[in-house]
């Protein structure tokens, strides 16, 4: 999470960490567990390449999913939530009903 940013409210926390176009649709595929770049551009196919990767690197970068890079040929990359990650479960099921 950013480290200089102070929050008004828990919402406004919230917005922060997964607010984004596709932040809350990726957090909401890895919670039935680890998938791909592949994997997850499937399920997001209006998003760019760019913009999947920028916003996988800002939920790394906040400590809420986890990126294991395998060094094969061709390249693999898979993505899971963090123990940090799980704990959006709950906001990302009340979204959903």
């Amino acid at each position: 999470m950013e480290q200089n940013r102070l929050y008004n409210c828990p919402v406004d926390a919230i917005l922060g960490v997964i607010g984004g176009k596709y932040k809350p649709i990726i957090l909401f595929h890895l919670m039935d567990g680890t998938l791909r770049f592949s994997e997850l551009k499937r399920f997001l196919p209006q998003a760019t390449p760019k913009m999947l990767t920028q916003q996988l690197r800002e939920l790394e970068a906040d400590g809420i999913i986890h990126r294991e890079v395998y060094p094969v040929v061709p390249p693999k990359t898979e993505y899971s939530l963090t123990d940090f990650g799980h704990t959006m479960a709950p906001v990302l099921n009340a979204m959903c009903e």
